[in-house]
């Protein structure tokens, strides 16, 4: 599978430790492409979640059918984490440019990026 920055994947977090999101879910890729392409064995990602907050600076809302998600749900931006790339499943879409500009500026509002 061809990781690539920008894109929803499904992706294994269990099992999780303390406050991280565990379970089977969509994760953004934001690892740049160049590590990616270098055949890197992490990726750097940010998990969603359908536990809503709302829109703030610490999730991105992404709406139902966007990634073909069922449901609405969140990027969230304050828990970034790198997983073995043998935790992504498969891949489910790439986000609209928008969504993926509006993660990359809360994540250089918080210093990620």
């Amino acid at each position: 599978m061809k990781i690539r920055r920008g894109t929803l994947y499904l992706a294994d977090l269990s099992p999780r430790r303390g406050t991280e999101p565990g379970k089977v879910r969509p994760a953004l890729v934001i690892q740049s492409d160049l590590l990616n392409d270098a055949g890197h064995p992490s990726t750097w990602v940010l998990p969603c979640t359908t536990r809503l907050v709302g829109e703030n600076l610490l999730r991105v809302p992404l709406p139902r059918g966007i990634a073909g998600n069922e449901r609405d749900c969140e990027v969230m931006i304050d828990q970034s984490r790198s997983i073995d790339n043998r935790r992504l499943v498969r891949a489910l879409a790439r986000l609209p440019n928008a969504i993926l500009e509006e993660v990359e500026q809360k994540l250089r509002l918080l210093g990620e990026l």
